[in-house]
């Protein structure tokens, strides 16, 4: 290494302050550098304690990093190099799972049995450390045996991908490590974050609003169902379920699983949720939840919420949200709209028609680490609310956090905003991605995603073994692979239940092999068959023929 702290660590390991920097006037180290960058501060230290002369202070010798690991030496009593570890694990990172994580010619995940797995990684803790060759060893280990989700071949889930400009942010929140809850010790990413909210609301049409980032949709979700409780009955804040008639809220069949579990969560039960059904193709049907409405005050309980879906967890459906949002205001019901998977489709002016009468949603939420891949977890929450909502609701005001006496505006703390204390940056890599790519970059990455999603279908089509079931409108690609021994077979008796055999015996072969991941579901009376995800901004045509090719491969003795 070069000295001076050559490589992509240098500008950030090499900082030469002293091991115990003692702050001086005005908020700075010994060296003149600030610790942050408020303006105006008040110098309490000077009035409190008067500076030390700079000829009194003990010059303290140069070091390289600031870390609790500086103090103690490693097994062969030789001081840690922090920078040396450092370059060195980001050069592994680079290196296995960037470079080979992201290539065809790799494999997708390296299985092994849970046992063996164990004793590959050595996973229990010891009194003693370890040296650094070790650790980097351990480091190679954890890259090695986990699944590569940013591989062009990796499509079990809905969120996929490498985008670098993302991971550059992820990497710079994990090495300031803040919390978002105060602009004292957030002041960049406070106001970021509200700068990305708003660019996310004006999407979905409206001009003002409130919003946080949360961690996961399905948080989201149940925030949305927190919010629309406490509007109707506001007491319950304070005096809980004893403040509450039987409450009912409404969603369809089709809903993500996370309603039922905000449901419990929140005390309302899971019998308070009233499946709506929903068509063949899985999208709500607006009559049957106008009749669930009036079915559920005639026995007794207080409708308050519907939750839509953009974008079903399988099928990849868009509710009707302009019918929806009319029976939702003949009733008085707060109107959620859960688009964590298909929100992305905003951006797209070929296909935002999918997400028609979202403007009239109280709360959506919107999950950018899955179609945008700005990696997890990027979740958002944006309420249509101006009146501080967020904060009545799950606001505690502790007064060694939230001091209303503070120096700036305190209207710029949002950590009231969140049942969460302490709340990680979710921000920053959604905001860096946006600035690389700009909005009409995203927008054709969205527009690349639905045209292969479109090559996949008609490919399909061409192929013997191949069954579709049903035309997708997004993303989502549902299809059979029929092997040898049961096409043309439809009529025997025992058709599905050897056809839902498939599936299951072709995933492990491919996981097993490391080739490739799709998953697969049995969905009502259909039999278990692959959704294709189409979300990986690095997928090619190649990479869609492979997919087939390979369930040829694994499927031809069956």
């Amino acid at each position: 290494m070069e000295e001076g702290g050559g490589g992509p660590l240098g500008l950030l390991c090499r900082v030469g302050w002293p091991a115990k920097p003692a702050l001086s006037r005005g908020g700075q180290n010994p060296r003149g550098e600030k610790l942050c960058g408020h303006r105006r501060a008040p110098d309490w230290r000077a009035e409190t304690k008067p500076a030390v002369p700079t000829s009194a202070r003990s010059p303290s010798p140069p070091q390289d990093f600031i870390l609790m690991a500086d103090s103690k030496p490693a097994v062969d009593g030789e001081p840690m190099d922090m920078e040396a570890l450092l370059q060195s694990v980001f050069g592994i990172v680079i290196d296995e799972a960037i470079q080979k994580g992201t290539s065809a010619s790799e494999k997708v995940c390296e299985w092994k049995e849970p046992e063996e797995l164990k004793q590959l990684l050595d996973l229990e803790l010891q009194s003693q450390g370890e040296s650094q060759e070790q650790i980097l060893e351990r480091c190679r280990a954890v890259i090695r045996y986990s699944v590569k989700t940013g591989h062009p071949r990796f499509f079990n889930q809905l969120f996929s991908g490498l985008d670098p400009h993302a991971l550059a942010g992820r990497i710079i929140t994990e090495s300031l490590n803040t919390s978002q809850y105060t602009y004292e010790i957030a002041p960049v990413f406070v106001l970021m974050e509200e700068e990305v909210l708003k660019k996310l609301r004006a999407l979905v049409g409206w001009s003002s609003g409130d919003g946080v980032f949360c961690p996961g949709g399905s948080v989201s979700n149940m925030y949305a169902m927190n919010l629309a409780r406490y509007q109707r009955y506001p007491d319950c804040k304070q005096r809980g379920l004893r403040a509450l008639p039987p409450l009912a809220l409404f969603t369809s069949k089709e809903c993500h699983y996370s309603i039922n579990k905000g449901a419990a969560f929140l005390g309302l039960g899971t019998d308070s949720v009233r499946v709506v059904k929903a068509d063949e193709r899985g999208k709500m049907i607006p009559e049957d939840l106008e009749r669930q409405i009036f079915q559920a005050e005639a026995e007794g309980s207080v409708p308050f919420l519907v939750s839509a879906t953009s974008g079903t967890t399988v099928l990849g459906a868009f509710d009707p949200l302009d019918a929806i949002a009319d029976v939702c205001q003949r009733h008085g019901l707060w109107f959620h709209v859960d688009a964590a998977w298909g929100g992305s489709v905003l951006l797209s002016q070929m296909h935002r028609h999918l997400l028609d009468g979202i403007q009239r949603a109280d709360s959506v939420a919107w999950n950018p680490h899955k179609l945008l891949a700005a990696g997890l977890q990027c979740s958002a929450l944006l309420l249509r609310d101006t009146s501080n909502l967020l904060k009545r609701c799950h606001g505690s005001q502790a007064s060694y956090l939230f001091q209303q006496d503070k120096f700036y505006d305190v209207a710029l703390d949002t950590g009231d905003k969140v049942v969460q204390c302490g709340r990680r940056v979710d921000c920053l890599k959604l905001w860096l991605m946006w600035k690389a790519q700009g909005g009409q970059g995203l927008e054709q990455r969205i527009d690349q995603a639905f045209a292969l999603a479109r090559y996949l279908v008609e490919e399909i089509k061409k192929r013997e073994g191949f069954e579709l079931v049903m035309e997708p409108e997004f993303v989502n690609v549902c299809f059979w692979f029929v092997p040898p021994s049961l096409r043309g077979k439809q009529e025997r008796p025992d058709y599905t239940k050897r056809l839902a055999q498939v599936a299951p015996v072709l995933k492990e072969r491919m996981v097993k092999e490391g080739s490739m991941m799709i998953g697969y579901q049995p969905h009502g009376t259909r039999a278990n068959f692959f959704r294709m995800v189409v979300a990986n901004p690095a997928l090619t045509h190649a990479d869609i023929d492979f997919l087939l090719d390979e369930l040829e491969r694994l499927g031809q003795d069956l």
